[in-house]
């Protein structure tokens, strides 16, 4: 089953999630569901289960070698700086550049149960750093101040006009296929 994946204004991106503390088959179903959901967005290289509305510490990637998941995710250390045009399944269409470290160790539970570590670089970094933000609550527009943050935030509501409208045409172009087949 694959989710509808939530976006910027829906209260559940601003909440924290709640740490998992028994890896059963709900958490793994959970895990498939969030695969599924992943790939069927079509651009997208990882998702928390928030994005999805459930409130539980489980991220999933894909950066093309397999799927994979980790469950209570925490950032144990990081190091260097990278930026980069950073995007979000929860925030479509807009890419801000962002300074976030360029490496991190990432510490949680594999799937298995057991205690994994991660250590991360560049895009692999990034993504951890993003995807844990989601499990506390904090999206892209939290990481940005000042002009930046009213630019982004501009930009995205330029996106969703745009987004609507197009919508909109295409709802009328339906609706008058269907006025003349009749």
């Amino acid at each position: 089953m694959s989710y509808k994946i939530r976006t910027y204004g829906d209260p559940v991106l601003k909440s924290k999630a709640a740490r998992i503390d028994n890896v059963d088959g709900k958490v793994i179903r959970l895990i498939d569901e969030m695969h599924e959901t992943l790939i069927d967005s079509g651009n997208g290289i990882a998702l928390a289960a928030p994005q999805i509305g459930v409130q539980k510490q489980v991220v999933v990637w894909d950066l093309g070698e397999e799927q994979l998941a980790i469950i209570n995710p925490e950032i144990v250390e990081g190091d260097g700086e990278w930026v980069y045009d950073e995007g979000c399944l929860s925030i479509p269409g807009l890419y801000v550049e962002m300074l976030r470290p360029k490496q991190v160790l990432v510490r949680g539970v594999s799937i298995d149960g057991e205690i994994i570590e991660i250590e991360a670089d560049e895009l692999e970094a990034r993504m951890f750093q993003h995807e844990i933000d989601h499990l506390n609550g904090v999206l892209m527009f939290d990481r940005l101040e000042g002009d930046q943050r009213k630019e982004a935030l501009t930009e995205y509501r330029r996106i969703e006009e745009q987004a609507a409208a197009d919508a909109a045409a295409a709802s009328r172009g339906g609706l008058l296929r269907r006025l003349r087949a009749e």
